[in-house]
């Protein structure tokens, strides 16, 4: 596949087209790793990092994996409790 360098600013730009960035899972906003291995210009897409809400972490929490109660006893040191 042929694509041409444009003007962007002061750097150059490739446009990718959607269905390259559809075949490596690609969308707005992703991120990518750029280098040059033997004077070629590589460009690999970098994986997400999981994306976590606050719901979906408390729906997670079962009493499996429930902490016990963490501060029993009298303080130890300068601690108000």
């Amino acid at each position: 596949m042929i694509v041409q360098f444009s003007r962007w600013g002061n750097s150059l730009a490739l446009r990718i087209p959607a269905r390259v960035l559809r075949d490596v899972g690609a969308t707005e906003g992703s991120t990518a790793e750029l280098s040059v291995e033997q004077g070629r210009i590589v460009i690999a897409p970098r994986a997400e990092a999981p994306r976590y809400t606050f719901d979906g972490l408390l729906a997670g929490i079962t009493e499996d994996n429930l902490h016990d109660d963490q501060f029993e006893g009298p303080a130890a040191g300068d601690e108000i409790w």
